[in-house]
Parts: structure tokens; C-alpha cells; sequence
């Protein structure tokens, strides 16, 4: 049997339908064909059997590329109407926010600054002859730390010792010598011309001595600055000179004189910040109303810590607000016996500014950063996602303060926010904000 090209055409398969009238054109029965091109299939030379199960073969053929066009159209066709099924809303946990009593507290960051610092110069000159400490050391006042050849200094105190004993001489001999002149003009053997020139060579011999006790104390000065002592306890820094170098000292600073090293002191210490002028108008309100401690008490939290376990006193608050910055200066003064704190160093520090008030709190988590404001994501009755814009405090107990932006009946998204998109659908599950056990 010859199958025509026309013949094929006529198993094309149709889109969709099934059964017997899967194919386009009349409905072929292969007996029938068989039967209408028998003749030729007995006559020819393609009859007999090989002829027959050649014709059946390709028929089958047909019938199975037809097959697999139609259920590859069924599986296509499938997979579209379930990708066109709507997702079930995503699930996340929502809780109001936690209310408590807390005090408003506004956050600045300080310097540590030492109350006392000093850069150690000689006022005598001379050569280094020794160092008595390690750099970095903690040393005590009184403690000694340069030494300078005092060879010199002990010769010019020697000869100012000998002009005082010679000073002291020439004043014993003219008491003597005014004795004996008043003796004189009492028994009329001497005149009184002679009584005061005496009287006078005395007055000059007691001057002649205190000049040369004089002497004696600046060259008892030089020998005792031959010897360098911490002027109070603290920590020093490195040495700028070596033994052997000749340094310049002076007594008055509008001479050279050679830095020898610094030293700072580290209790109590200072920590210096600054306030904005708004900061500064609420914090001059609360303290109008609190006086004493409470007012002038602040915290700390030095380093990367979060905990604000240190306290220390405002003291001092500036008398003008700086016109270039906008700010206002203050320093409190911290207790630092375990030489914690380095001055230099940076740490956070928050000033209370109001009573205790109720105060939300959510998680810091739940607040989520935009640009230069802050979101809070809620959920409406209606389980549509809705954001707001917060302004943020400090962390208390683990969590985060709202100032503004959020009521105490909002529900916020405390969990499963990657799920949760301004504007989309969620379903809600009820969770809980913990306050934590040491508050922040």
C-alpha cells in the first residue's frame, strides 16, 4: 500500500478533543482503506503478508505521533491553569505593642577628656641621666621619673652656701661693731657720727645675707629640679628624649624647653558632649521640675556595649550655644577607680528629660530603616499590610521606644516580615513582646 502525502495530512491532530474525532477530516478505518486498495495489494508486487504488515505498521505509526501531540497539549495546558491559581496569603505573628512606664531619655555620644593633664618639661637644663619608668605606667604622685646631671647644680649651691656663711660673718662682726660704738658714746670717748655709720654697716651686713640666702634657695631650686617627680597620680605617656641627650629648661614658659613626656590623670574623668538646641530646651525643662541627683544624673555605655551600667554627674553645661553647630556644650564627671574608661575614648550617654510616662515598645527588629525615617509594618482588620512612620528612642529591656507614629491597638508584624509587603494580603497569627528581665 503507497500512503499518500495527502493521506497524512488527514491525521493531523485537532487541540483538545478526544476519541474518534481527535483527528481533522474524516474518520479513517484502515480496513476500509485496505479494502479499497486491495487490488492493487493482491495484484502488485506489495501484496501477500510483507505488504499487509507494512501498511498496518505505518498506520500505527500515525496513530501514535498523534497520541503524544495530543497529551503533550493535555500537560502544557494543565500546567497553565494551576500556575494561575491564586497563593494562600502567607502567615506571619502580630502583637500590640507593649506599653510600660518609663522616663524619656534623650541619647548623645561624649569624649572622655582627663580632669588633669600635663606635659612634663625640665627648668633646668642639662643632660638626661636616667628614666625611672615604663611608658604606658600608671605612676603615683611623687613618684620619680627623669633625672638630670646635677653636678653643676651642686657646685653653684655650694658656693651659694659659702657666700651665706660669709654674708652671716660679715653681720656678727658689725653687731659687734655697733655695740662698742654705742658703748663709746655713752661714756663720751666716741662720737655719734661713729654710732651710725656702725648702725649703717650693720643694715648692709643683714642685707649681704639675705641676698646670699637668696642664693642659696635658687641654687637649692636648680639641684632639686635635677630630679623630675609625677605631679599627680595618673597614666604616663612615652618618653620623648633618651638618656645622654642635653635638654633646655627654663622656669618661665615664654622660653624653649624640651617636652620630656605627658601625664594624664584617670579618676575621676571627664566625659564632654554636646547638645541640640531643641535637646537642650527639654532637658532645661525637666531640670526646672527635678532638682539634685535625678536631674543631674546620667548614664553610660562605653565601647560596644549596649548596657548602660555606668553613671556619672553632669557638672558643667555651657553659657552659649555654639552659632556654627547649633549645639550647646555639657560635661559630667564619671568615677573611674578601675581605670575603665581612657581618655580619648568614645561612649554613649543618655540624660533623662521627663517623668515616667507610658512609653510603647516593640521589637527593635519590627523597625525597619527608610532612608532617613523609620517603619513599623501593621496589619489592618481586614489583613492588609499596613506600614507607618515612627519616630524612634533609645532601647529599654531589648526592645525599641516609639515616641510617635504608633497607638497601643495597632497590631505590629513581630515575626515573618520577608513575607509581608506594603498593600499585599497575610494571614495573622497572635505572638507575644517580652520586656527583658534587666532592663537597657
Amino acid at each position: 500500500m503507497r500512503v499518500r502525502g495527502a493521506d497524512i495530512a488527514r491525521f493531523v491532530p485537532l487541540a483538545g478533543p478526544t476519541g474518534r474525532n481527535a483527528f481533522q477530516g474524516e474518520a479513517v478505518d484502515t480496513k476500509t482503506r485496505l479494502d479499497e486498495d486491495g487490488p492493487n495489494l493482491r495484484g502488485g508486487r506489495n501484496g501477500g503478508p510483507k505488504g499487509r504488515a507494512r501498511a498496518l505498521a505505518i498506520a500505527a505509526g500515525i496513530v501514535v505521533i498523534g497520541g503524544g501531540l495530543w497529551f503533550h497539549h493535555a500537560q502544557t495546558g494543565g500546567a497553565g491553569t494551576a500556575a494561575a491559581a491564586p497563593m494562600p496569603p502567607h502567615e506571619v505573628t502580630v502583637s500590640r505593642p507593649l506599653v510600660r512606664d518609663l522616663d524619656t531619655r534623650l541619647g548623645f555620644l561624649g569624649q572622655f577628656s582627663a580632669v588633669d593633664q600635663v606635659e612634663l618639661r625640665a627648668q633646668v637644663g642639662g643632660t638626661l641621666t636616667g628614666i625611672h619608668f615604663r611608658d604606658g605606667d600608671v605612676v603615683h604622685k611623687g613618684d620619680l621619673l627623669f633625672t638630670i646631671d646635677s653636678v653643676p647644680y651642686e657646685i653653684r649651691y655650694s658656693q651659694a652656701k659659702a657666700q651665706q656663711q660669709s654674708a652671716a660673718a660679715r653681720l656678727v662682726l658689725a653687731r659687734q661693731e655697733l655695740t662698742r660704738a654705742q658703748d663709746l658714746e655713752h661714756s663720751e670717748a666716741g662720737t655719734r657720727q661713729n654710732t651710725e655709720q656702725r648702725t649703717s654697716e650693720l643694715h648692709a651686713a643683714q642685707a649681704a645675707l639675705d641676698d646670699a640666702d637668696a642664693q642659696v634657695r635658687d641654687a637649692r631650686f636648680d639641684l632639686d629640679h635635677c630630679r623630675i617627680v609625677a605631679p599627680f597620680t595618673g597614666r604616663i605617656g612615652r618618653h620623648q628624649v633618651s638618656v645622654g641627650n642635653l635638654i633646655a629648661g627654663s622656669r618661665y614658659a615664654s622660653s624653649p624647653t624640651t617636652l620630656l613626656t605627658t601625664i594624664v590623670s584617670l579618676d575621676p574623668i571627664y566625659l564632654d558632649f554636646d547638645m541640640s538646641e531643641s535637646d537642650y530646651e527639654a532637658f532645661q525643662r525637666y531640670r526646672g521640675k527635678v532638682s539634685g541627683l535625678p536631674a543631674d544624673r546620667v548614664e553610660l555605655a562605653s565601647g560596644g556595649s549596649t548596657t548602660y551600667d555606668r553613671q556619672g554627674t553632669l557638672d558643667f553645661v555651657d553659657n552659649v550655644l555654639d552659632r556654627s553647630s547649633g549645639t550647646i556644650h555639657a560635661r559630667a564627671t564619671v568615677p573611674n577607680a578601675d581605670g575603665h574608661f581612657t581618655p580619648g575614648e568614645f561612649s554613649r550617654v543618655r540624660v533623662a528629660v521627663t517623668h515616667p510616662a507610658p512609653t510603647l515598645l516593640v521589637p527593635d527588629a519590627s523597625v525597619l530603616p527608610n532612608q532617613s525615617e523609620h517603619l513599623v509594618l501593621t496589619v489592618a482588620a481586614d489583613g492588609t499590610v499596613v506600614p507607618k512612620q515612627v519616630e524612634t528612642g533609645d532601647v529599654r529591656g531589648g526592645l525599641r521606644v516609639i515616641r510617635s507614629g504608633l497607638a497601643d491597638s495597632d497590631r505590629v508584624i513581630i515575626d515573618g516580615l520577608p513575607f509581608a509587603a506594603p498593600g499585599s494580603k497575610v494571614k495573622t497569627r497572635d505572638g507575644t513582646i517580652r520586656y527583658a528581665a534587666q532592663p537597657q
